[in-house]
């Protein structure tokens, strides 16, 4: 049974990892993009060390997953703050269907450039 449930939450881990890298590709802006990245991966590599706790349950496996989990869930989020915050203040943040600027608190102004515009 213990290894079922290990298998179900690998399986969900490893997919919402993927989730996370096809929304690399489909997503329109970099505020987004590392939003959904930062979101899925955080939860998928937790399923992911759960389920590798659930099929190696010794001491030094759950030290070692805790450890990474905490690093993992501490760091992952704050550079994906990071790399919008940078998007954001360059400039290239915003696809052309962003209406709503809640950092500049207003509607984000109708820039023509770019490749696809």
């Amino acid at each position: 049974m213990t290894a079922v449930l290990a298998g179900v939450l690998e399986i969900l881990g490893a997919g919402l990892v993927a989730l996370a890298g096809v929304g690399l590709f489909r997503l329109p802006d970099p505020l987004t993009r590392t939003s959904a990245v930062s979101k899925a991966a955080v939860l998928g590599v937790a399923l992911l060390l759960v389920g590798v706790l659930l099929d190696e349950p010794e001491a030094r496996t759950a030290v070692l997953v805790v450890l990474v989990l905490v690093l993992h869930v501490l760091t992952v989020p704050l550079s994906g703050l990071a790399l919008g915050r940078a998007a954001y203040r360059s400039g290239t943040a915003r696809a052309p269907i962003t209406r709503l600027d809640e950092p500049g608190l207003g509607t984000a102004p109708d820039r023509g450039e770019g490749p696809d515009r």
